[in-house]
């Protein structure tokens, strides 16, 4: 199984208007090239429920070649839940031909972390969120039938490059999600930031 390209068409903006369409080359190229191999189930990556409109991202994949795979995967670098993840998913199953999906449940199991600013701003925490948990473990035993699995694509205590450090995996971190694991697929009723117990809003890395 081939998670292909993870955050490559999510963070197409980034890009200067001039290499966009280089990378969509780019990516149909690999696309072509992986599904040839006759043995390999390839998910191409489409972000996240937190992230692009599905109807941005079904556009992007099919014009990448999502036709000629099995299908596409979700929430492979964020900590959004499984069942906001499955309800986006369908959207872009509808405009992608009926391809199914796998989601990454390797750091939702407490959700995501996200807080309004004074001027009602909607601000999400990117930035290696504290108090975060194992989602779901790995399985093909799913809530919907179109969710081919649960995966823990991401390697879970592995920060993201910011706060001064580099891209690595951390002991200290690895442990907090084992800490902090869970089954949901979303959050139970009366918790807030996926705890019941109440913590100073810096434990989430909210300023």
């Amino acid at each position: 199984m081939i998670a292909f390209e993870p955050d490559s068409l999510g963070t197409i903006d980034c890009l200067a208007r001039s290499r966009r369409d280089d990378r969509l080359r780019l990516l149909a190229y690999g696309v072509t090239a992986l599904s040839r191999l006759p043995n390999a189930t390839v998910y191409l990556e489409a972000g996240a429920s937190d992230w692009e409109p599905a109807k941005r991202t079904a556009a992007q994949l099919r014009a990448i070649g999502i036709a000629k795979v099995r299908g596409f995967m979700l929430n492979a670098t964020h900590y959004d839940w499984t069942s906001a993840n499955i309800q986006h998913g369908l959207e872009i199953f509808l405009r992608t031909g009926g391809k199914h999906f796998v989601i990454n449940t390797a750091e939702n199991g407490r959700g995501p972390v996200s807080y309004r600013t004074g001027n009602g701003r909607r601000v999400t925490v990117w930035c290696n969120p504290g108090l975060r948990g194992l989602g779901p473990p790995p399985t093909t035993s799913t809530a919907h039938p179109k969710v081919d699995a649960y995966l823990w694509i991401n390697r879970p205590g592995f920060a993201q490059s910011c706060q001064g450090r580099p891209i690595a995996w951390h002991v200290p971190r690895a442990l907090s999600y084992a800490r902090n694991a869970t089954n949901w697929e979303k959050p139970p009723p009366g918790t807030r930031y996926g705890h019941s117990k109440r913590y100073p809003l810096s434990a989430f890395g909210i300023p």
